[in-house]
C-alpha cells in the first residue's frame, strides 16, 4: 500500500521536489529522479516530472522507498537562544499580522546561520510568540552590521509574493547613512558595475541608487539612500566607490581620506529607515527608528 500524503496550502505552486524533501524525504536530487523513473510516485494518479508545480490539495502516493535514506551530508545546527534573548524581540516588532511580521533588526547579528554567523534573526524568532504555528520565510535581507525595517514572512505563499514584488522592484526601500568626507547636495545617483567572485568567477552587475545629502561638514555626510537595484553591499561598495565609506565599515574603507580620530565609533552606521510597498491595494509603509549609537554619533557630528 502507498503511503498518503495531501499538499498543504503552505506549498501551493513549488516544485514536487523541493515538496518532497520537505514533507517524505530529504535526499539527493539524483536518487528523487531515480525514484520518479521507477514510478514510485503519483500526484493525483499521474506520474509527475521533479519540476512539476504542486497545487494546494493534490494527492500524492508514494511507493516503497524504505530502502533509500536520508541525505545526512548537510547539517546545520540551529541557534537556540535564550528566554531573556527571546523576550526583548518584543521591543523590535513593527508590525505582525497572520501572514508577515516587519521588525526593527538591531545590529550585530545575521538574518540567517552561515559559516560565519552561528547567532541569526530566524532561529530566535522561531522561538517566539510571533511563530508558535508558523515558519518564518526569508524574504530578503540585511548584512549583520546593519540595523532597520526588516520583512519575515510567516507562509509560503506570501513569500513568494514579497519575492515576486523585490523581483519587479515593487518595494521600496530607504536607508540612512554616516558616511567619511563631505558628500555634494548635487550628487543625486550612484551608477557602478559591481564586480564580486562566485566560484572563482567574476560577476559584473550594474547598481543604481538615489542618493539625498540631508547634511554634511567637511568630515561627515547624513545621507539618505534609495537603492534601486539589490546587489549584495551595494550601497557599502557604492559609497566606498565615490570616495565616501560608511562610518564603522570595516570591509569598505579608505584610509587616507578618514580622520582616524573617528575611528572610535565601532558600529555600522547604515540603517535601513523606511519601507513600502503595495498588497491587495492597500499601501504598507513602515519606519524603523535607527539605534542610540546612531543617534549619538549624529548628534555630535551636526
Amino acid at each position: 500500500m502507498p503511503k498518503l500524503y495531501t499538499v498543504e496550502k503552505d506549498y501551493q505552486n513549488s516544485r514536487f521536489d523541493k515538496w518532497f524533501k520537505a514533507k517524505v524525504i530529504n535526499l539527493p536530487q539524483s536518487l528523487i529522479e531515480k525514484i520518479i523513473r521507477l514510478n514510485k510516485v503519483k500526484v493525483n494518479k499521474k506520474r509527475v516530472k521533479s519540476s512539476y508545480r504542486v497545487q494546494f490539495g493534490d494527492n500524492v502516493e508514494i511507493y516503497n522507498i524504505s530502502k533509500f535514506k536520508a541525505n545526512d551530508k548537510i547539517r546545520i545546527s540551529k541557534y537556540k537562544p535564550s528566554k531573556k534573548e527571546v523576550n526583548t524581540y518584543d521591543d523590535y516588532i513593527i508590525e505582525n499580522n497572520e501572514n508577515f511580521i516587519v521588525i526593527n533588526k538591531p545590529s550585530g547579528i545575521a538574518v540567517q546561520s552561515g559559516t560565519k554567523s552561528f547567532k541569526n534573526i530566524i532561529d530566535v524568532l522561531k522561538n517566539t510568540k510571533y511563530f508558535k504555528n508558523y515558519k518564518p520565510y526569508i524574504v530578503h535581507r540585511l548584512d549583520k552590521e546593519t540595523s532597520g525595517v526588516l520583512i519575515i514572512a510567516k507562509t509560503r505563499e506570501y513569500a513568494q509574493l514579497f519575492t515576486s514584488l523585490f523581483r519587479i522592484r515593487k518595494i521600496h526601500k530607504t536607508y540612512l547613512a554616516l558616511t567619511h568626507g563631505k558628500i555634494s547636495k548635487s550628487k543625486d545617483t550612484l551608477k557602478d558595475n559591481l564586480v564580486s567572485y562566485e566560484n572563482n568567477k567574476k560577476i559584473i552587475q550594474k547598481a543604481i541608487s538615489h542618493l539625498k545629502v540631508l547634511k554634511h561638514s567637511n568630515d561627515y555626510s547624513y545621507v539618505e539612500l534609495n537603492p534601486i537595484t539589490g546587489r549584495k553591499h551595494q550601497l557599502r561598495k557604492q559609497l566606498y566607490n565615490i570616495g565616501n565609506p560608511i562610518v564603522g565599515d570595516d570591509k569598505y574603507f579608505i584610509n587616507k581620506k578618514i580622520n582616524m580620530k573617528s575611528i572610535k565609533n565601532k558600529n555600522l552606521m547604515l540603517h535601513a529607515y523606511k519601507i513600502k510597498f503595495m498588497i491587495n491595494n492597500i499601501q504598507y509603509n513602515f519606519k524603523a527608528r535607527y539605534t542610540k549609537e546612531f543617534e549619538e554619533f549624529l548628534r555630535k557630528q551636526f
